[in-house]
């Protein structure tokens, strides 16, 4: 997967803010694509006490949901961890595994939020943009914004608030279990969002998407077998 890589990287928390303000305003919540064939889920984690992020990214098939392929990537982690500014940390590691991608996802469901956000750009948001691709965010807690009581049954959803905004929703992607936060990325409305998490959790709390990907990221568990490339070597300079 061809990726244009950001030529400049914010090393600080003031720096990153100031660009997600500037970046907000490109984010389109509409739909601006056709036909979905292929779905890919992004999901981090870490190693070596924080020093190094493992980025895992698996492409599926849809409406199926078969998996097709994954790619492992891992860099040296260059930003410290701050709430709400975790696409900073994780997205370098992300671009690295998706660069290697052979299948071209046409939608990614991110594990972190998208609008819903102090300044409405999470990582969803914030890939999307370098991709140009649309994202949903798909996150398994709160960051900010409050909400209505959300009925048991699967399926149900109510609108996640903020200053008076509607910045995501709050999905029960399985019945009687804890809720989703699901927000738009970029390129995609909200209730499109919303219908394609749902299409792509046909079993489990989580997106298949999402769900395999994190076990790529956290080491729980291997993969079926499906085409992969070894993981790359650590490199030990910044991709930025």
């Amino acid at each position: 997967m061809k990726i244009n890589f950001p030529n400049r990287w914010p090393t600080d928390a003031q720096s990153a803010i100031a660009l997600q303000n500037q970046l907000r305003s490109q984010i389109v919540t509409v739909d601006r694509f056709d036909s979905v064939s292929t779905v890919a889920g992004v999901d981090v984690g870490f190693e070596q006490d924080g020093a190094v992020t493992r980025a895992a990214v698996v492409v599926l098939s849809f409406p199926q949901l078969a998996p097709l392929e994954y790619q492992l990537a891992r860099r040296p982690t260059d930003f410290p961890y701050i709430p709400g500014l975790l696409s900073f940390r994780e997205i370098p590691a992300v671009l690295a595994a998706l660069a290697q991608l052979k299948t071209e996802p046409d939608l990614i469901l991110c594990d972190g939020q998208g609008t819903a956000h102090p300044r409405r750009l999470g990582i969803a948001c914030h890939l999307g943009l370098i991709l140009q691709r649309p994202t949903i965010g798909v996150a398994k807690s709160r960051l900010v914004g409050q909400h209505s009581d959300l009925p048991e049954e699967k399926g149900a959803w109510v609108p996640l608030l903020d200053q008076g905004e509607t910045i995501g929703a709050v999905l029960r992607s399985r019945s009687a279990t804890k809720p989703l936060y699901v927000s738009a990325g970029h390129q995609i409305s909200l209730e499109t969002a919303l219908r394609y998490v749902l299409q792509c959790t046909p079993k489990y709390r989580l997106p298949e998407t999402t769900r395999l990907a994190d076990r790529l990221a956290s080491r729980r568990r291997a993969m079926p077998a499906i085409a992969a490339a070894t993981e790359p070597v650590l490199e030990q300079k910044s991709l930025f």
